[in-house]
């Protein structure tokens, strides 16, 4: 059998030696608890961001609600007395102009009651004229002399009376419009508050609705209404109405408009969506991704001061969509922190580099 000689061992017991003192002791700054300090002048540099320079434009925001449109001016037509339909001189769905007569029952024996009282208010005229006559003479005593002015006034409230009998049996139209509806035949009886037609003026349009609470601040009789109907088209007007209540059970207020209708087109009764445009405000344009919510978790944006500071304003959103917000609260001018706004805190100094993308995307800028 063959036999190592001595010195391998002595050697390889030495190299396990030195491993075992290069384990315990070498590179002991390696292992220092705390970093070694600094070189002199050494310190982290400033954030970069990228900022865009951004100016306060005008904005008038519109208010989106869906409404109600209703006839302007809409009446049930009802009957003042009884009597036996005599004539319909207007036709269903007829135009008629104000003052135009609708409905004429027969009289019976108004006319003739008419003309009797208007003789006898002719007699006792002639009567008072004589015993005027006579006072003057003092051939007649005043209470005959006031007898005979009773007589008149008595002989003239029967004719006013009985002309107004009369007027109510031929029926006109309160206002121009359109016999919308005609619900009696000729010779048909009617009774005193019967309903016989209905009369609609569709040449301007109401527009009812309903807005949320927070919705309802700044608007104001006035503005300008714009009514989408459901085949694309469109129709003006302004805004008439706005409650001062708000309906107890859903919060919301009642507003109406009124609408030019030119066209007479038959909209009565039909749905439409409301843009109620807003009064003017200076805003500033950015992109939706640009809006942070500050310590008290309110709507904010991020800027830069004159020292390159960060600055956490906070903002009122006027308007929203996927492409673009607009604010108002900033300053006129204001530099907005387009990129790097996330890794910056109020108050922090950065690097501020002019935004490279602010032509690529509108102007409204990149996200944080």
């Amino acid at each position: 059998m063959l036999r190592r000689p001595p010195t391998s061992y002595l050697l390889a017991a030495a190299l396990l030696l030195g491993l075992l003192l290069w384990l315990a002791f070498g590179d002991l700054q390696r292992f220092r608890s705390e970093a070694p300090p600094a070189a002199q002048g050494e310190r982290s540099a400033p954030m970069r961001v990228e900022y865009r320079l951004s100016e306060a434009e005008a904005y008038r925001p519109q208010l989106v609600v869906q409404g109600q449109l209703e006839p302007v001016h809409e009446l049930e037509l009802r009957t003042r007395r009884a009597g036996r339909v005599a004539e319909l001189p207007v036709a269903l769905g007829a135009r008629v102009s104000e003052g135009e007569r609708l409905l004429r029952l027969a009289p019976d024996a108004l006319e003739a009651q008419l003309a009797r009282a208007e003789a006898q208010l002719e007699q006792a005229r002639a009567a008072l004229a004589g015993a005027e006559e006579l006072r003057r003479r003092e051939l007649m005593s005043r209470p005959d002399l006031l007898r005979r002015r009773a007589d008149v006034s008595a002989a003239a409230a029967e004719v006013a009376e009985l002309r107004e009998s009369l007027d109510q049996t031929r029926l006109t139209a309160p206002f121009a419009g359109v016999l919308d509806r005609l619900d009696v035949e000729p010779g048909e009886v009617l009774q005193a508050g019967d309903t016989f037609g209905r009369l609609v003026d569709d040449r301007r349009l109401t527009a009812s609705a309903w807005v949320a609470q927070r919705e309802v601040l700044g608007l104001e009789p006035g503005q300008g209404v714009e009514a989408t109907l459901l085949d694309g088209s469109r129709l003006e007007g302004t805004l008439t109405h706005v409650a001062r209540r708000a309906d107890p059970a859903t919060r919301t207020f009642y507003l109406e408009a009124t609408l030019d209708n030119p066209e007479r087109r038959r909209l009565a009764g039909a749905s439409a969506t409301l843009s109620i445009t807003r009064d003017t405000r200076r805003v500033h344009r950015l992109s939706p991704a640009l809006l942070v919510l500050d310590d008290a978790g309110e709507l904010a944006v991020k800027h830069l001061d004159g020292d390159d500071r960060v600055v956490v304003s906070r903002v009122t959103l006027v308007d929203a969509n996927a492409e673009a917000a607009r604010v108002a609260g900033l300053p006129e001018r204001v530099r907005l922190i387009t990129l790097g706004g996330g890794f910056v805190t109020a108050g922090e100094r950065v690097t501020a580099v002019t935004d490279t993308a602010v032509a690529a995307d509108g102007g409204t800028g990149g996200a944080n």
